[in-house]
Protein backbone atom coordinates (compact mmCIF):
# COMPACT_ATOMS: atom_id res chain seq x y z
CA UNK A 1 0.00 0.00 0.00
CA UNK A 2 1.08 3.52 -0.84
CA UNK A 3 2.42 6.13 1.83
CA UNK A 4 -0.19 8.10 2.29
CA UNK A 5 -0.08 11.65 1.64
CA UNK A 6 -1.86 13.86 4.56
CA UNK A 7 -2.84 17.76 5.10
CA UNK A 8 -2.10 19.91 7.79
CA UNK A 9 -5.17 19.05 10.12
CA UNK A 10 -5.10 15.20 9.27
CA UNK A 11 -1.42 15.23 10.29
CA UNK A 12 -2.90 17.53 13.63
CA UNK A 13 -5.57 14.71 14.55
CA UNK A 14 -3.38 12.17 14.32
CA UNK A 15 -0.74 14.03 16.63
CA UNK A 16 -3.73 14.41 18.91
CA UNK A 17 -4.50 11.33 19.26
CA UNK A 18 -0.94 9.84 19.58
CA UNK A 19 -0.70 12.37 22.10
CA UNK A 20 -3.94 11.92 24.27
CA UNK A 21 -4.98 8.74 23.51
CA UNK A 22 -8.57 8.18 22.36
CA UNK A 23 -10.67 11.00 22.19
CA UNK A 24 -14.93 11.69 20.60
CA UNK A 25 -15.05 14.03 17.40
CA UNK A 26 -16.35 16.90 19.76
CA UNK A 27 -13.29 16.87 22.53
CA UNK A 28 -10.89 16.71 19.00
CA UNK A 29 -13.08 19.86 17.71
CA UNK A 30 -12.39 21.68 20.36
CA UNK A 31 -8.65 21.04 20.92
CA UNK A 32 -7.83 21.74 18.03
CA UNK A 33 -10.08 24.56 17.03
CA UNK A 34 -11.72 22.81 14.44
CA UNK A 35 -15.33 22.88 13.68
CA UNK A 36 -17.02 19.90 14.09
CA UNK A 37 -18.66 19.29 10.55
CA UNK A 38 -15.19 20.03 9.25
CA UNK A 39 -13.27 17.23 11.98
CA UNK A 40 -16.08 14.66 11.15
CA UNK A 41 -15.05 15.20 7.62
CA UNK A 42 -11.30 14.77 8.31
CA UNK A 43 -11.95 11.93 10.47
CA UNK A 44 -13.62 9.81 8.06
CA UNK A 45 -11.07 10.03 6.19
CA UNK A 46 -8.71 8.76 7.93
CA UNK A 47 -11.05 6.11 8.97
CA UNK A 48 -11.32 5.64 5.19
CA UNK A 49 -6.87 5.16 5.29
CA UNK A 50 -7.02 2.85 8.34
CA UNK A 51 -4.87 5.71 10.40
CA UNK A 52 -7.95 6.08 12.78
CA UNK A 53 -10.43 3.77 14.57
CA UNK A 54 -13.51 3.80 16.57
CA UNK A 55 -12.90 2.22 20.12
CA UNK A 56 -14.82 -1.05 19.94
CA UNK A 57 -18.00 -1.17 22.35
CA UNK A 58 -17.77 2.55 23.57
CA UNK A 59 -20.51 4.07 23.90
CA UNK A 60 -21.52 7.35 25.85
CA UNK A 61 -24.29 7.06 28.44
CA UNK A 62 -27.46 9.32 27.92
CA UNK A 63 -29.56 10.31 25.49
CA UNK A 64 -28.66 11.27 22.02
CA UNK A 65 -26.15 9.69 19.43
CA UNK A 66 -23.20 8.04 21.05
CA UNK A 67 -20.25 10.06 21.20
CA UNK A 68 -17.73 6.94 20.34
CA UNK A 69 -14.16 7.65 20.68
CA UNK A 70 -11.72 8.07 18.30
CA UNK A 71 -8.39 6.51 17.83
CA UNK A 72 -5.33 5.74 16.44
CA UNK A 73 -5.10 2.32 14.31
CA UNK A 74 -2.30 0.13 15.06
CA UNK A 75 -2.93 -1.81 11.45
CA UNK A 76 -2.62 1.69 9.74
CA UNK A 77 0.68 0.73 8.99
CA UNK A 78 4.08 -0.86 10.21
CA UNK A 79 7.34 0.58 9.91
CA UNK A 80 11.07 -0.77 10.45
CA UNK A 81 13.78 0.18 12.50
CA UNK A 82 17.60 -0.46 12.12
CA UNK A 83 20.88 0.34 13.42
CA UNK A 84 24.69 -0.87 12.84
CA UNK A 85 26.76 -0.88 15.84
CA UNK A 86 30.25 -2.76 16.08
CA UNK A 87 29.64 -6.51 16.60
CA UNK A 88 25.96 -6.43 16.24
CA UNK A 89 22.67 -5.55 14.11
CA UNK A 90 19.32 -4.51 16.11
CA UNK A 91 16.04 -4.36 14.51
CA UNK A 92 12.73 -3.17 15.37
CA UNK A 93 9.12 -3.99 13.50
CA UNK A 94 6.53 -1.39 14.98
CA UNK A 95 2.71 -0.53 14.17
CA UNK A 96 1.17 2.58 13.53
CA UNK A 97 0.66 3.67 17.50
CA UNK A 98 4.53 2.79 17.99
CA UNK A 99 4.26 -0.33 19.90
CA UNK A 100 6.63 -2.97 19.08
CA UNK A 101 5.42 -5.69 17.47
CA UNK A 102 9.25 -7.56 17.40
CA UNK A 103 12.67 -7.27 17.94
CA UNK A 104 15.70 -8.83 16.64
CA UNK A 105 19.30 -8.37 18.06
CA UNK A 106 22.19 -10.62 16.21
CA UNK A 107 25.70 -10.50 16.68
CA UNK A 108 27.84 -10.09 13.33
CA UNK A 109 31.22 -9.37 12.48
CA UNK A 110 31.81 -5.63 10.79
CA UNK A 111 29.79 -5.13 8.21
CA UNK A 112 29.90 -2.62 5.46
CA UNK A 113 26.98 -0.85 4.17
CA UNK A 114 26.16 -3.34 1.24
CA UNK A 115 25.97 -6.28 3.89
CA UNK A 116 23.89 -4.27 6.22
CA UNK A 117 21.55 -3.70 3.76
CA UNK A 118 21.16 -7.42 3.27
CA UNK A 119 20.69 -8.54 6.23
CA UNK A 120 18.44 -5.59 7.50
CA UNK A 121 15.83 -6.73 4.36
CA UNK A 122 16.15 -10.45 4.75
CA UNK A 123 15.64 -10.07 8.77
CA UNK A 124 12.41 -7.19 7.68
CA UNK A 125 10.59 -10.05 5.55
CA UNK A 126 10.86 -12.39 7.86
CA UNK A 127 9.83 -10.67 10.77
CA UNK A 128 7.22 -9.32 8.28
CA UNK A 129 6.59 -13.06 7.59
CA UNK A 130 6.16 -14.57 10.93
CA UNK A 131 3.64 -12.17 12.15
CA UNK A 132 1.19 -12.42 9.23
CA UNK A 133 2.07 -8.75 7.88
CA UNK A 134 2.28 -9.72 4.19
CA UNK A 135 0.41 -7.08 1.93
CA UNK A 136 0.00 -4.71 4.55
CA UNK A 137 0.81 -1.17 4.77
CA UNK A 138 4.54 -0.68 5.12
CA UNK A 139 5.23 2.72 5.52
CA UNK A 140 8.99 2.63 5.50
CA UNK A 141 12.44 2.12 6.97
CA UNK A 142 14.66 4.05 9.29
CA UNK A 143 18.03 3.60 9.66
CA UNK A 144 19.79 5.26 12.61
CA UNK A 145 23.98 5.70 12.09
CA UNK A 146 26.56 6.93 14.74
CA UNK A 147 28.07 9.65 13.26
CA UNK A 148 27.17 13.31 11.53
CA UNK A 149 25.45 14.17 8.45
CA UNK A 150 27.83 15.20 5.77
CA UNK A 151 24.86 16.91 3.82
CA UNK A 152 21.93 18.26 4.76
CA UNK A 153 20.14 15.66 2.65
CA UNK A 154 21.07 13.11 4.65
CA UNK A 155 22.78 11.00 1.98
CA UNK A 156 26.26 10.73 2.85
CA UNK A 157 27.37 10.38 6.62
CA UNK A 158 30.69 10.49 8.81
CA UNK A 159 30.09 7.15 10.45
CA UNK A 160 32.66 5.95 13.16
CA UNK A 161 35.33 4.06 11.86
CA UNK A 162 34.21 0.62 13.49
CA UNK A 163 32.09 -0.01 11.18
CA UNK A 164 33.87 -0.74 7.97
CA UNK A 165 32.98 1.77 4.91
CA UNK A 166 30.26 3.21 6.26
CA UNK A 167 31.74 6.65 6.03
CA UNK A 168 31.18 8.70 3.18
CA UNK A 169 29.29 6.02 1.45
CA UNK A 170 26.06 6.34 -0.74
CA UNK A 171 23.59 4.90 2.02
CA UNK A 172 20.81 6.21 0.72
CA UNK A 173 21.24 4.61 -2.69
CA UNK A 174 22.64 1.33 -0.99
CA UNK A 175 19.57 1.22 1.16
CA UNK A 176 16.93 2.21 -1.17
CA UNK A 177 18.55 -0.81 -3.49
CA UNK A 178 17.83 -3.32 -1.30
CA UNK A 179 14.55 -2.31 0.52
CA UNK A 180 12.55 -0.52 -1.84
CA UNK A 181 10.54 1.10 0.50
CA UNK A 182 10.77 4.60 1.78
CA UNK A 183 13.43 5.40 3.71
CA UNK A 184 14.52 7.68 6.15
CA UNK A 185 18.12 8.10 7.70
CA UNK A 186 19.18 9.96 10.68
CA UNK A 187 21.77 10.39 13.48
CA UNK A 188 21.95 7.61 16.25
CA UNK A 189 20.92 10.91 18.71
CA UNK A 190 18.37 12.09 16.55
CA UNK A 191 16.44 9.12 16.41
CA UNK A 192 17.09 8.53 20.76
CA UNK A 193 15.02 11.63 20.76
CA UNK A 194 12.12 10.48 18.92
CA UNK A 195 11.41 7.86 21.07
CA UNK A 196 11.97 9.33 24.02
CA UNK A 197 9.37 11.75 22.65
CA UNK A 198 6.61 8.95 21.75
CA UNK A 199 7.19 6.10 23.56
CA UNK A 200 8.92 7.69 26.79
CA UNK A 201 5.31 9.11 26.63
CA UNK A 202 7.38 12.98 26.89
CA UNK A 203 4.91 14.81 23.43
CA UNK A 204 1.90 14.35 26.51
CA UNK A 205 3.49 17.36 28.37
CA UNK A 206 6.53 18.84 26.35
CA UNK A 207 6.91 20.41 22.60
CA UNK A 208 10.51 20.82 23.83
CA UNK A 209 12.92 18.32 24.85
CA UNK A 210 16.92 17.30 24.41
CA UNK A 211 17.71 14.21 24.62
CA UNK A 212 21.73 13.47 25.62
CA UNK A 213 23.01 10.03 24.32
CA UNK A 214 26.10 8.58 25.79
CA UNK A 215 26.36 5.97 23.17
CA UNK A 216 29.43 5.52 21.19
CA UNK A 217 30.75 8.74 22.03
CA UNK A 218 28.25 11.58 23.24
CA UNK A 219 25.09 13.48 21.03
CA UNK A 220 22.20 15.36 21.31
CA UNK A 221 18.69 15.32 19.71
CA UNK A 222 16.51 17.95 20.04
CA UNK A 223 12.95 18.45 19.26
CA UNK A 224 11.46 22.19 19.19
CA UNK A 225 7.90 22.45 19.43
CA UNK A 226 7.11 18.60 17.99
CA UNK A 227 9.89 18.56 15.07
CA UNK A 228 13.49 17.60 15.21
CA UNK A 229 16.06 20.48 14.75
CA UNK A 230 18.65 18.98 12.34
CA UNK A 231 20.12 22.48 11.88
CA UNK A 232 21.41 24.18 8.77
CA UNK A 233 23.64 21.66 7.70
CA UNK A 234 22.14 18.40 9.25
CA UNK A 235 24.56 18.43 12.34
CA UNK A 236 22.58 20.29 14.92
CA UNK A 237 23.60 18.35 19.05
CA UNK A 238 26.98 17.47 17.34
CA UNK A 239 27.74 18.11 21.40
CA UNK A 240 31.02 15.42 20.68
CA UNK A 241 33.17 18.50 19.26
CA UNK A 242 32.77 20.32 22.62
CA UNK A 243 34.84 16.89 23.93
CA UNK A 244 37.50 16.04 21.71
CA UNK A 245 37.81 12.28 21.31
CA UNK A 246 41.90 12.64 22.53
CA UNK A 247 40.83 13.80 25.91
CA UNK A 248 38.73 12.87 29.18
CA UNK A 249 34.64 13.14 27.86
CA UNK A 250 31.47 11.83 29.02
CA UNK A 251 30.98 8.94 27.29
CA UNK A 252 30.92 4.98 27.81
CA UNK A 253 34.41 4.49 25.62
CA UNK A 254 36.19 6.71 27.74
CA UNK A 255 34.34 4.74 30.97
CA UNK A 256 35.47 1.63 29.67
CA UNK A 257 38.91 2.94 28.96
CA UNK A 258 39.55 4.70 32.61
CA UNK A 259 38.26 0.90 34.33
CA UNK A 260 40.22 -1.47 32.04
CA UNK A 261 43.74 1.45 32.92
CA UNK A 262 42.74 0.47 36.00
CA UNK A 263 42.87 -2.85 36.17
CA UNK A 264 39.52 -4.01 35.52
CA UNK A 265 39.58 -6.98 33.00
CA UNK A 266 36.12 -5.73 30.69
CA UNK A 267 35.56 -6.86 26.97
CA UNK A 268 32.90 -4.06 26.30
CA UNK A 269 30.62 -1.74 27.70
CA UNK A 270 28.35 -4.19 28.44
CA UNK A 271 30.64 -5.82 31.33
CA UNK A 272 30.07 -2.51 33.40
CA UNK A 273 28.95 -2.95 36.75
CA UNK A 274 28.31 0.16 39.27
CA UNK A 275 27.43 -2.81 42.13
CA UNK A 276 31.27 -4.67 41.02
CA UNK A 277 33.71 -3.66 43.95
CA UNK A 278 36.78 -3.67 41.71
CA UNK A 279 34.78 -1.25 39.13
CA UNK A 280 33.01 0.69 42.02
CA UNK A 281 35.98 3.30 43.07
CA UNK A 282 37.01 3.77 38.94
CA UNK A 283 33.25 4.49 38.36
CA UNK A 284 32.08 6.83 40.74
CA UNK A 285 35.70 9.22 39.74
CA UNK A 286 34.19 8.76 36.29
CA UNK A 287 30.79 10.22 37.30
CA UNK A 288 32.17 12.77 39.68
CA UNK A 289 34.04 14.35 36.20
CA UNK A 290 31.37 13.22 33.89
CA UNK A 291 28.56 15.10 35.81
CA UNK A 292 30.65 18.43 35.71
CA UNK A 293 31.26 18.05 32.06
CA UNK A 294 28.06 17.63 31.71
CA UNK A 295 26.91 20.80 33.82
CA UNK A 296 27.84 22.99 30.84
CA UNK A 297 25.44 20.92 28.33
CA UNK A 298 22.32 20.98 30.45
CA UNK A 299 22.94 24.94 31.16
CA UNK A 300 23.08 25.85 27.67
CA UNK A 301 20.51 23.68 26.26
CA UNK A 302 18.52 25.14 29.30
CA UNK A 303 18.85 28.98 28.19
CA UNK A 304 19.13 28.49 24.75
CA UNK A 305 15.78 25.92 24.52
CA UNK A 306 13.84 26.03 27.28
CA UNK A 307 12.93 22.12 27.25
CA UNK A 308 10.08 20.18 29.29
CA UNK A 309 13.07 17.44 30.01
CA UNK A 310 16.65 16.92 29.56
CA UNK A 311 17.06 13.04 28.98
CA UNK A 312 19.88 10.94 29.69
CA UNK A 313 20.17 7.99 27.85
CA UNK A 314 22.55 5.25 25.57
CA UNK A 315 24.56 2.22 26.61
CA UNK A 316 25.09 2.64 30.15
CA UNK A 317 23.59 1.48 32.57
CA UNK A 318 20.81 2.98 34.48
CA UNK A 319 21.90 3.01 37.64
CA UNK A 320 24.65 4.80 36.63
CA UNK A 321 23.25 7.12 34.06
CA UNK A 322 20.59 7.81 37.45
CA UNK A 323 24.13 8.65 38.77
CA UNK A 324 24.68 11.38 36.67
CA UNK A 325 21.44 12.72 37.40
CA UNK A 326 21.66 12.82 40.89
CA UNK A 327 25.02 14.65 40.59
CA UNK A 328 23.60 17.51 38.07
CA UNK A 329 20.64 17.54 40.74
CA UNK A 330 23.00 18.81 43.29
CA UNK A 331 25.28 21.18 41.21
CA UNK A 332 25.20 24.53 40.87
CA UNK A 333 22.82 24.83 37.61
CA UNK A 334 21.35 27.62 36.17
CA UNK A 335 18.03 28.94 37.63
CA UNK A 336 15.47 31.10 35.63
CA UNK A 337 12.15 32.81 36.05
CA UNK A 338 10.39 31.23 38.88
CA UNK A 339 13.74 29.16 40.08
CA UNK A 340 13.61 26.75 37.18
CA UNK A 341 16.47 24.96 37.08
CA UNK A 342 17.36 22.36 33.74
CA UNK A 343 15.26 19.63 33.99
CA UNK A 344 17.09 16.22 34.08
CA UNK A 345 16.47 13.00 34.01
CA UNK A 346 17.06 9.49 32.82
CA UNK A 347 15.49 7.77 30.12
CA UNK A 348 12.70 5.06 31.05
CA UNK A 349 12.83 2.86 28.09
CA UNK A 350 14.00 -0.87 28.03
CA UNK A 351 15.15 -1.36 25.02
CA UNK A 352 17.39 0.35 22.68
CA UNK A 353 16.02 4.07 22.17
CA UNK A 354 18.02 4.07 19.06
CA UNK A 355 16.49 1.07 17.30
CA UNK A 356 13.25 2.13 18.56
CA UNK A 357 13.73 5.81 17.25
CA UNK A 358 14.77 4.73 13.89
CA UNK A 359 11.33 2.52 13.25
CA UNK A 360 9.56 5.69 14.77
CA UNK A 361 10.85 8.05 11.76
CA UNK A 362 8.52 7.10 9.05
CA UNK A 363 5.28 7.53 11.46
CA UNK A 364 7.13 10.33 12.82
CA UNK A 365 7.10 11.76 9.42
CA UNK A 366 3.57 10.92 8.48
CA UNK A 367 1.91 12.09 10.92
CA UNK A 368 3.96 14.91 12.68
CA UNK A 369 2.55 18.64 12.21
CA UNK A 370 5.36 20.04 9.40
Amino acid sequence: MQFPTLDKDQRRILQMLRKSGPLSRSALASALEISGTALTRLSRDLIGLNLVEEVPGAEAQGRGRPAIPLRLAGHGGYAVGATAHKGFIDIALVDFTGATIATHHEAVAPIDPQGFARKVRRMTHELVDRHGLLGRRMLGLGVAVPGPSLSPTGDRWSVVDVLPNWRDAPLRDILSAEMGWPLWIENDANAAAIAEYYLGGLLRDFGTIVVLLLGFGIGAGVIVDGRLMRGQYGVAGEIGCLFPGHLPRPSPLDLLAMLRSNGCDLSSVADIDFHAADQAPTIDIWLDRAAEQLQMVSNTAFAWLDPGAIVLAGTLPSTILQGLADRLHQADLVTTVHHRRPPVRISNLHGSPITFGAALLPIHALSAET
